[in-house]
C-alpha cells in the first residue's frame, strides 16, 4: 500500500473527528499516532534512518488530503515534518533520536529566539520561550532556534534539537483558527545541548545523498506547506457543491440553479484547479532535476516559491466565496466550512506567507536586490 492510500485510509476519521480535535485544542492522541504509523511525520526522512522518504509532490498531496479532512491535522501533520530538519545532523545522532518513538514527530520554531550559553565542547545550554509550536503534544523532540557563537566569535543561526523531557509546554493556545494544532508556547530551562544536536539547514548541506537534500530548506518546506492551502480550500469548494445542491435562498430553486452561484463555482474549481497543478508542475520539475544529481536551480527554487504563495492566496479566494455563498448556516461550529475559512486565514499568517516573503520573489523577478537564500 502506498503512502498515500494509507492516509487515504485514515481520511473519514480524520474529518470525522474535526470537531473533537478543535474543542480539544489538539489532535486527538490516538488519532496522530495512527497519523505518525503512516509514515506522514517523516516523508522526506531516508528509509535509512525510520523515514518514509517519499517524493515532493507524494508529500505534497499527504499533506493535502489530511487537511481537506481537517485544517488542523493537516497543519499538525505537516509541522510535525519539521523531523526532516534533524537529518542535517549526523546519521547515527539522527537514528537515535528518531528510533525514540516512531509515531512522534518533532516540533518547534525556527526564529532564533533561544539564549544560548557555552557549557564547554562546543555544547551550549538553551534557555526562552518558544510561541506556536504546532502539534506539541505529538512531538518527542523539539527544535528551536538560537544565535550560537561559534569558533570565531560569530553567532550564527542554529536549529538546537531538544528532547521532550527538557521541554515545558503552556497550554496558551486559545485561537480563531487552526485551533486543533496545540500550537502551544513551550519553555526551555537551560537544557544542555551538545555539539552534535546543533544544525544549520539553511546554509549547509546535509550528510546524505537522497535527491531531497539537493533541495534549499525552504523548497521543501514550500513543498509540505502546499498542502495545506490546497486541501483546505478543496473542502470548502466540495462542501459548498454538496449544499448548493440542496439550499435555497428563495425557497423555489437550489443554489445550484442561480446563475451567479455558478459562475463563483467555476471560477474557484478553474482556480483552484490551475493552482494545484503550478504547484506540482514547479515541484516535479525540482525533482527531475535532483534525481539527476543536480542542485536545484535558482529559477526552479523561485518557481517552488510563486506556486505556493499563489496556492495560499487561491485558497483564501475561495474559502472566502465558499463561506459567503453558504449563508448564516454555515456560521454553526458543526459546519466545515467555516471551519475551513478560520483554519486558511490562521494558516496565511504564518512567516512563509508574508507579504515580506512574497515582496522578495518580487525583487528577484524585476531584478532588484533580493535576498536569494530565501527561495
Amino acid at each position: 500500500m502506498s503512502m498515500l492510500e494509507r492516509v487515504r485510509e485514515l481520511s473519514d476519521e480524520v474529518s470525522g473527528r474535526a470537531l473533537e480535535t478543535e474543542r480539544a485544542r489538539s489532535v486527538p492522541t490516538d488519532l496522530a499516532r495512527k497519523i505518525g504509523a503512516t509514515g506522514a511525520f517523516r516523508l522526506f526522512v531516508p528509509e535509512s534512518l525510520g523515514g518514509a522518504e517519499v517524493d515532493p509532490m507524494t508529500a505534497c498531496e499527504v499533506v493535502e488530503e489530511i487537511s481537506r479532512a481537517d485544517g488542523s491535522t493537516g497543519w499538525t501533520a505537516m509541522i510535525l515534518n519539521t523531523t526532516v530538519f534533524s537529518c542535517w545532523l549526523q546519521p547515527s545522532v539522527t537514528r537515535a533520536m528518531l528510533e525514540e518513538d516512531p509515531e512522534l514527530g518533532i516540533a518547534g520554531i525556527f526564529s532564533p529566539i533561544g539564549r544560548t550559553e557555552p557549557a564547554g565542547d562546543g555544547a551550549v545550554r538553551l534557555s526562552g520561550r518558544f510561541p506556536f509550536n504546532s502539534g506539541s503534544p505529538h512531538a518527542s523532540w523539539f527544535c528551536q532556534g538560537a544565535l550560537v557563537a561559534s569558533a570565531d566569535g560569530q553567532r550564527e543561526w542554529q536549529f538546537l534539537f531538544v528532547p521532550r523531557r527538557d521541554v515545558t509546554i503552556l497550554d496558551t493556545w486559545y485561537a480563531a483558527g487552526l485551533r486543533g494544532t496545540a500550537s502551544h508556547d513551550v519553555t526551555i530551562d537551560g537544557a544542555l545541548v551538545p555539539r552534535e544536536r546543533m544544525a544549520r539547514p539553511m546554509v549547509d548541506k546535509a550528510p546524505h545523498d537522497e535527491p531531497h537534500f539537493r533541495w534549499s530548506f525552504f523548497s521543501l518546506l514550500g513543498a509540505l506547506m502546499s498542502g495545506v492551502p490546497l486541501g483546505i480550500a478543496r473542502r470548502s469548494l466540495d462542501e459548498l457543491v454538496a449544499l448548493a445542491k440542496t439550499k435555497s435562498r428563495t425557497g423555489d430553486e437550489p443554489l445550484a440553479a442561480e446563475q451567479a452561484v455558478q459562475l463563483d463555482v467555476a471560477q474557484c474549481e478553474a482556480s483552484l484547479r490551475a493552482a494545484r497543478s503550478s504547484v506540482m508542475e514547479s515541484i516535479s520539475r525540482a525533482w527531475e532535476t535532483s534525481l539527476a544529481g543536480d542542485e536545484v536551480t535558482g529559477e526552479e527554487k523561485l518557481a517552488i516559491r510563486l506556486s505556493v504563495s499563489n496556492a495560499m492566496r487561491c485558497g483564501i479566494e475561495v474559502v472566502d466565496t465558499a463561506l459567503r455563498l453558504a449563508g448564516g448556516g454555515a456560521l454553526y461550529d458543526d459546519s466545515p466550512l467555516q471551519r475551513c475559512w478560520r483554519d486558511l486565514h490562521a494558516a496565511r499568517n504564518h512567516i512563509f506567507f508574508s507579504n515580506n516573503q512574497a515582496a522578495n520573489t518580487g525583487r528577484v523577478l524585476l531584478g532588484q536586490p533580493s535576498d536569494e537564500s530565501q527561495l
